[in-house]
């Protein structure tokens, strides 16, 4: 099984930013941590990060072409607005689950809504970087032909 693991923009300064609502860990730490699970399962993780949309939409669609099995996306900002996003998602037969740090719909009216969500098999929101974890979970059961 072949994961990918996209960020989106200022995704690359966790640990720095507001961490009291992000957490002290990095993003290098969220890698690492499922490099160790994935190892476990024997699961291939790759991991891409950008604060360009246009790197993750082409990210998006390559994942495609190689036969990736899940996509786990934290498009962060993007979330709430890029069309251009949720459409990548659209255009792909490649399962992705949306993960959020924080709580998105305990925060801000303006983070409350998600456009790319509709367009995925599932959102997980609030459980702090352990979503990225809970995520690839659900994507080794669905490996077990367990139906999410």
């Amino acid at each position: 099984m072949k994961v990918l693991v996209l960020n989106g923009p200022n995704l690359n300064r966790l640990g720095k930013r507001e961490p009291g609502i992000y957490g002290a860990e990095t993003l290098e730490d969220v890698e690492r941590k499922l490099r160790d699970v994935a190892g476990d399962s024997l699961v291939e993780v790759q991991f891409f990060q950008s604060n360009s949309e246009g790197a993750l939409i082409d990210r998006i669609h390559d994942a495609e072409d190689e036969s990736v099995d899940g996509i786990i996306f934290n498009p962060g900002a993007f979330t709430h607005y890029s069309i251009a996003l949720r459409d990548a998602v659209a255009s792909v037969t490649v399962p992705v689950i949306e993960v959020h740090i924080s709580n998105i719909h305990s925060r801000e009216a303006f983070r409350q809504t998600s456009v790319i969500a509709p367009v995925c098999i599932g959102q997980l929101s609030g459980f702090g970087t352990d979503g990225y974890e809970l995520a690839l979970q659900a994507f080794l059961l669905r490996g077990k032909g367990v139906k999410l």
